[in-house]
């Protein structure tokens, strides 16, 4: 069957999620930058997403911001406070003027919290050790849950308020409150624990209450798991029951992933496993020492290939009656088409957009076909020390030393 051309394909047609209309159906997945230097938005940050509406993308996704100061990973991750909104506003203006749509990740990494950069203790389902942070979290009460459950609705609040049109709740990937849905972090015995209802009460009780406080319209996205790949974990029976809460509290649109940080970070994205790269990268001689020497025992591989994720996602689909955003191995004109003949609404993109910000645009214009995106995953390494790049563009703040095997280009650290 003949292809249609390219500016009638339906990944280039508006779309809408609640009230928000987008020029396409290609959305700037929330992958982490790395440019928030004490919690706050930077002009690299700004200009960053800029870049990415001025290349095409619909909506362009502000990564991982988190809705308290106790609730940061690194201390490069931003919180959501008052104080950054004249910040958050640069941004959103700078993307509103190149026609694209803005974002923002709202999440609690729990049990992922660094103490070092924040001075709180971290929190989460259960005192599960975290071999992420060698440490064990304090269990949550429930004045605790009640307390995070506000802080995301503020946060919202706070994000509309600066200018932002759509909100992604972060449910998946291990953190706070992926940690209390999956049976392998929460080992509670009350209201909280045990059965699937029970284990979904505080994610469910989050997305309502961020709809409850952004009104009937507002765009609340939310990503999830489908698996955590891990024994004990969430698998995709339960992803789709939970897809059905999400929908039921009010979600505009579902983001459906899967990886667990701690045990499986790379299922979440597939491709090579850049050890030496984590090291070069890490501040930290002891974490470099264990990448360098036991990294490859820590830290499990997965094969790529394109739509990793839509077999599962497609469950996810059927399953619910709003929008469901295809994420996971879009990489061509082609995986655009079987992503919309499949019924998947939207789609979000991360390296092959973080390789090349004008991907979409040059689609558009079947410049190209493809991007160039080989998934070595040496742009993730290098974001946990800084910002975010292409290293295969042989831009950014890193020096070239060392080429690793098998990979093109002469990236050094």
């Amino acid at each position: 069957m003949a292809k249609a051309p390219v500016e009638t394909r339906k990944a280039f047609t508006p779309g809408k999620i609640a009230g928000l209309t987008l020029r396409n159906r290609i959305i700037r997945a929330g992958c982490f930058e790395g440019m928030c230097e004490n919690g706050s938005c930077s002009d690299l940050l700004i200009e960053h997403h800029r870049k990415v509406a001025a290349g095409g993308a619909a909506m362009t996704t502000v990564s991982y911001c988190s809705v308290s100061e106790a609730a940061r990973a690194y201390g490069h991750e931003m919180w959501m406070r008052k104080e950054i909104l004249p910040d958050l506003r640069r941004l959103t203006d700078a993307v509103h003027k190149e026609g694209g749509a803005a974002s923002i990740q709202l999440g609690h990494c729990g049990y992922f919290a660094s103490k070092a950069d924040t001075g709180f203790q971290p929190v989460g389902a259960s005192r599960k050790f975290n071999l992420f942070r060698i440490s064990f979290p304090k269990p949550m009460t429930e004045a605790d849950i009640n307390q995070v459950i506000k802080q995301f609705a503020d946060a919202a609040v706070m994000a509309r308020e600066a200018g932002f049109d759509a909100v992604e709740i972060h449910s998946g990937h291990g953190y706070l409150l992926s940690q209390f849905l999956s049976p392998y972090t929460n080992k509670r015995t009350d209201n909280y624990g045990g059965s699937l209802e029970n284990r979904m009460r505080f994610p469910a009780a989050v997305v309502r209450a961020v709809r409850q406080a952004m009104g009937p319209d507002f765009p609340v996205m939310v990503k999830m798991n489908m698996t955590d790949g891990i024994k004990g974990g969430i698998e995709i029976e339960d992803a789709v029951q939970i897809a059905k809460r999400f929908e039921a509290e009010g979600a505009s649109a579902l983001v459906p992933s899967c990886g667990f940080t701690s045990k499986t970070p790379f299922m979440m994205m597939r491709g090579n496993l850049p050890i030496l790269e984590f090291a070069a990268a890490d501040k930290s001689f002891m974490r470099k020492f264990g990448l360098v020497f036991f990294g490859r025992f820590m830290c499990q591989e997965f094969h790529y290939e394109d739509l990793f994720l839509m077999e599962d996602a497609l469950k996810i689909l059927k399953a619910v009656k709003i929008p469901v955003v295809l994420v996971g191995g879009i990489c061509s004109l082609d995986d655009l088409d079987k992503a919309m003949n499949a019924g998947f609404e939207f789609v979000e993109i991360g390296r092959a957009i973080i390789k090349d910000p004008d991907i979409v645009k040059k689609w558009q214009r079947a410049e190209v076909t493809a991007s160039d995106c080989d998934h070595c995953n040496r742009c993730v390494a290098v974001m946990n020390g800084g910002p975010v790049y292409c290293v295969c563009n042989e831009k950014g703040p890193l020096k070239r030393r060392f080429q690793p095997k098998g990979l093109p280009g002469t990236w050094r650290a």
